[in-house]
């Protein structure tokens, strides 16, 4: 289940926000969503900024309560990329998948999502660019919903749209793990079974994308040898 959005019109970091107020309330509802109209220093993976002008992008976080084994965390990321990827084609936008955490649109990011470890579960942290214009401050190809469709979107409307199906498909992630939505993301990644290249800092492996594992990490194929990955960059 679900709750009901608590909006915030300003807000350093939603998914920071949940973290302090776990701690003050450790018995805080499974299902809890904070949303800011306003993010001024969120976080995207390692460390990347993700700013939100007013009104401008949707930014929440998710409290999800689980007693799932760490190392299965990082696919409840992936369990919520999904949703959103089906949020955009319920209104005619094309969405393709990006491993480990990305949603885009024509090969640019639209949607970036951060998944913390907690003691009693794990926030979801989610950036959907709506109403951005443009895409000079951030240090990669990006869009949004206005510049894709040439609509602009409400913030709240698109987070109601949004929250059954991400209910849904964390629901089926709670139940089984990644294994419960493999299906759904590998139908929505474009570079399955063809050659990517995988960035993990200074380090680069390239070979073909065979799938995912059972706790959603990458199976390149390397002249044969298939091997696990659990974190990187992919290209391709």
């Amino acid at each position: 289940m679900i709750l009901k959005p608590l909006w915030f019109d300003r807000l350093p970091s939603t998914n920071t926000f949940l973290k302090e107020r776990l701690e003050l309330e450790p018995a805080l509802l499974s299902g809890t969503v904070v949303a800011a109209r306003e993010q001024t220093h969120g976080r995207g993976r390692r460390d990347r900024e993700w700013l939100s002008d007013a009104n401008e992008n949707l930014t929440f976080s998710l409290f999800l309560r689980t007693v799932s084994n760490p190392r299965k965390i990082p696919s409840a990321t992936m369990a919520a990329a999904i949703a959103i990827a089906e949020l955009l084609d319920s209104i005619g936008i094309q969405a393709n998948l990006k491993w480990p955490n990305d949603v885009q649109v024509g090969g640019k990011k639209i949607c970036g999502i951060l998944s913390e470890a907690v003691s009693s579960g794990v926030i979801i942290g989610i950036g959907l660019n709506v109403n951005m214009g443009g895409a000079k401050h951030i240090d990669q190809p990006a869009t949004s919903i206005l510049m894709a469709s040439g609509e602009r979107r409400s913030i709240e409307e698109m987070l109601e749209m949004l929250l059954p199906t991400l209910a849904d498909r964390l629901n089926e992630w709670g139940q089984g793990g990644f294994s419960k939505v493999r299906k759904k993301w590998e139908a929505n990644v474009p570079t399955l079974g063809k050659t990517v290249t995988v960035r993990d800092g200074e380090t680069s492996r390239c070979g073909i994308l065979r799938g995912f594992g059972d706790d959603g990490e990458l199976l390149l194929d390397e002249h044969g040898v298939v091997s696990a990955i659990w974190a990187g960059d992919v290209e391709g």
